[in-house]
């Protein structure tokens, strides 16, 4: 098997951190456009067009798990593509994500629905799922590996924090998409709006591959595998040397649930017959939220290239347990100014210190061999939790769905282990690139040699 050719110099090409932070923001935000415009639509479309109309609070409660189905399939796509990409590289990954992505949202917004063809209509909508949560196993794990190996060592938090600002620009812009569309008059929304969105996805297969077809593989990577070889088995290898870091990553990873409770669960609460806020308001929350946590990820980023991944992630980690009580609490006031400023606090500012880390957190606990598979496997694992959170949360909720109070103590409850995750975890901000991972000084196999 060929391997990329050994760069001359030991840092990436002018520009390329640019670039790779560029591909990975842009990347991000169209793959989680179509990941987020899901949740709005299980939320507030899916129980009336693909679920039985008679028994709502049933309805919801199916739609919602529809929306955890893609996190169940993240850990076997993560398995996958955490393997090719150790093996490969991390550009082909990032370009196949993006076509996956856009192919299987566009798939949704096409599908019959209950009343067209009855049972088919959700089993069809769960298969669509399935590969939309594939895809994102790959995307995020990819676009990490490739701007913290192309970062300098000192700005590592900064520019692997472009993934997640990414992230929360596919959200915002899946959430202003769907705020017209929520306003249409209900026949409208329930026959043919809600698909336009959707639609909209196809763009995102064209974009990912001129965007990232031109990025060039890390340096990191094309020294890995010219000096010792591709890992014929990442997996055994993380095994093997890392698996106390997978279960500190998979631990670390429930702090999703936070992100996955306010998307989903909260939005569904607001906008019931419990609260009575409406559509267009919740969805404007969750806009403002998100400009705010555009700004406030690279700052924390920031400083923990400063003083240190673990004291931001805690801060992330702890305050969102905190303020999620206080968010939820708003909602059950039916007060607008608390919850868009709660909203803002919880989701913009505190939850954004765990959210721009770990990027940076996670991919410094493995060294480059192994690296994807690393952070692909654990987030994917600990993110499978996170999106059945929401279904957890409905059933918490009680038959009326309006115990708040029980389901702001499971999302803290929640931002336990990632808090026991950094609390044992190493500092890595200050250690080398080269460095990251590394136990012990291991022999250097022959160049270009297979090892396992």
């Amino acid at each position: 098997m060929s391997v990329p050719a050994m760069p001359r110099g030991s840092a990436a090409p002018p520009g390329q951190p640019k670039k790779a932070a560029t591909a990975a923001w842009i990347g991000s935000a169209l793959e989680y456009y179509d990941f987020f415009i899901y949740g709005s639509a299980a939320a507030l479309i899916f129980p009336e067009v693909f679920f039985d109309e008679s028994d709502p609070a049933t309805a919801t409660l199916l739609s919602l798990a529809t929306f955890g189905v893609a996190y169940a399939a993240r850990p076997v796509g993560a398995l996958v593509l955490g393997h090719v990409g150790d093996r490969l590289g991390r550009k082909k990954i990032m370009v196949f994500t993006l076509v996956l992505m856009g192919l299987s949202t566009f798939l949704i917004g096409c599908l019959p629905t209950r009343d067209q063809v009855g049972t088919l209509a959700p089993v069809l909508l769960v298969l669509c799922r399935v590969l939309q949560g594939i895809s994102a196993a790959g995307e995020q794990a990819s676009a990490n590996s490739m701007t913290l190996e192309h970062a300098p060592p000192h700005r590592r938090g900064f520019f692997t924090s472009f993934t997640l600002s990414g992230t929360q620009g596919g959200q915002l812009l899946a959430t202003l998409v769907f705020i017209p569309v929520a306003t249409l008059p209900e026949e409208q929304l329930l026959s043919w709006g809600w698909r336009v969105p959707f639609w909209l996805s196809v763009a995102v297969a064209v974009a990912g591959w001129v965007i990232r077809r031109k990025l060039d593989e890390t340096p990191a990577f094309a020294r890995q595998a010219a000096r010792e070889g591709v890992v014929r088995m990442p997996l055994l290898v993380l095994v093997r040397e890392h698996w106390a870091d997978v279960l500190r990553v998979i631990a670390g990873a429930l702090i999703a649930s936070v992100s996955t409770i306010f998307t989903v669960w909260a939005l569904a609460y607001a906008t019931s017959d419990a609260v009575g806020m409406s559509r267009t308001a919740m969805l404007w929350v969750g806009a403002l939220a998100n400009v705010v946590a555009l700004a406030a990820i690279p700052l924390w980023a920031t400083l923990s290239d400063r003083i240190g991944r673990r004291p931001v992630f805690l801060i992330g980690a702890a305050g969102s347990a905190v303020t999620m009580f206080l968010y939820l609490w708003a909602l059950s006031t039916g007060s607008y100014p608390l919850t868009f400023l709660t909203g803002v606090l919880c989701f913009g500012v505190v939850y954004s210190a765990a959210n721009g880390v770990w990027p940076a957190f996670y991919g410094e606990m493995f060294a480059t061999r192994v690296r994807l598979s690393g952070v692909a496997i654990g987030t994917q694992i600990g993110f499978a939790a996170a999106g059945f959170a929401v279904t957890f949360a409905a059933r918490i909720a009680g038959p009326d769905g309006d115990d708040w109070s029980a389901v702001a103590l499971f999302t803290a409850a929640l931002c336990v282990p990632p808090v026991v995750a950094a609390v044992t975890a190493r500092e890595t901000h200050r250690v080398p690139t080269e460095a990251l991972g590394e136990r012990a000084v291991r022999p250097a196999p022959r160049p270009g040699k297979v090892t396992v």
